[in-house]
C-alpha cells in the first residue's frame, strides 16, 4: 500500500469523528482497515482515547460562567466606546475643521462688515466670530459628554 492511502485513511478516520462521510469513502476506509493492521491499530488507540476523555470528570470552577459573562458585557461595552460611533464623531468634527477653515475669511468679512453697518467696536465683532466657531464645539462637547453619562448610569 502506498503512503498517500494509509494519509487518506486518517484524513478519514479524522473525518468521521466529525461528521458522516460519503458512502464510497466510508467502503473504502473499511475495506483499508481490514486489510492494513497499522491503520487499523490507528482507529482503536484514537476510539481509546475519546472513550477516555468522554470518562473524565472536569471540575470547572463555580462562577466561570457568570465571569464569563462580565468579561463579555465588559468587551461590549469597550467596543462600544470605540467602536463605528466614535468613528463617525471624529469623522463629523474632521469634516467641520475643514469647512471652518475653509469659510473663516467669508465669516471675518462678514462679521466685519455688520460690525461697520451697525458701528460696532472691533472687540465686538471679533468676539462674534470667535463665539461663530466655540458655541457649535461646546454644544457639541456638551452631546458628547451627555451621552456617555446615559451610557455609564445605562450599564449600571
Amino acid at each position: 500500500m502506498s503512503a498517500s492511502e494509509h494519509e487518506r485513511a486518517k484524513d478519514l478516520l479524522l473525518q468521521r469523528r466529525v461528521e458522516a462521510l460519503p458512502r464510497e469513502n466510508e467502503h473504502w476506509l473499511r475495506e483499508h482497515l481490514a486489510q492494513c493492521d497499522a491503520c487499523a491499530a490507528s482507529d482503536a488507540q484514537m476510539s481509546e482515547a475519546l472513550g477516555a476523555f468522554r470518562g473524565l470528570h472536569i471540575e470547572m470552577p463555580r462562577n466561570l460562567a457568570s465571569r464569563a459573562q462580565l468579561r463579555v458585557r465588559l468587551r461590549a461595552e469597550e467596543l462600544r466606546e470605540h467602536g463605528p460611533a466614535n468613528r463617525l464623531i471624529w469623522a463629523v468634527a474632521l469634516l467641520s475643521w475643514i469647512f471652518g477653515i475653509a469659510s473663516a475669511p467669508l465669516v471675518w468679512r462678514g462679521f466685519a462688515w455688520l460690525g461697520g453697518e451697525f458701528g460696532l467696536p472691533k472687540f465686538v465683532w471679533v468676539a462674534g466670530v470667535a463665539l461663530w466657531w466655540i458655541v457649535p464645539a461646546l454644544v457639541a462637547t456638551g452631546v458628547v459628554l451627555l451621552e456617555q453619562g446615559r451610557r455609564a448610569s445605562a450599564s449600571e
